[in-house]
């Protein structure tokens, strides 16, 4: 790394074995994603991503309900969830928009699925929707920049 890039650190998927959350993989490594979580993912059955995560005291607002910044954080982590077919490239997130549709609780988990909408050679264009078990919560959409590599 130069000095520019050696404040970065990588990202690294972890499994869980046990507990709650065993099955599914939490990534450790990225600063904030780490205060803020902890956040999941796994493959469904059918093949498509999920992202998790519960709901703790931390993630509350005054109102005693979901953060809307931890919704975008999570919003955020499920993008790059979702954009599977980024593989080992590196990317940043260029616009994030979305719309609050219902409260989340203190222990509620809050679950999220999403798809990749298009993909060209530079962006990756994703929607995402987040639900508890009383409904819809939060619904966004993002683009992804994948960065390109420099000489």
């Amino acid at each position: 790394m130069n000095e520019n890039t050696s404040h970065l650190r990588a990202s690294h998927a972890r499994l869980i074995e046990t507990g709650e959350w065993s099955g599914w993989t939490t990534s450790a490594g990225d600063p904030f994603n780490d205060h803020a979580g902890p956040f999941y993912h796994r493959t469904t059955g059918t093949g498509e991503p999920l992202c998790a995560m519960r709901i703790e005291a931390k993630h509350v607002n005054g109102g005693g309900t979901l953060h809307g910044g931890a919704m975008m954080t999570f919003a955020d982590y499920c993008l790059f969830v979702f954009a599977t077919a980024l593989g080992n490239q590196a990317a940043v997130t260029v616009t994030l928009h979305g719309e609050y549709l219902g409260p989340a609780f203190e222990g509620d988990l809050l679950e999220c699925t999403g798809e990749v909408m298009r993909r060209t050679r530079s962006m990756i264009f994703l929607r995402g929707l987040m639900t508890t078990t009383d409904g819809p919560v939060f619904s966004f959409s993002g683009v992804l920049k994948i960065k390109s590599a420099r000489s």
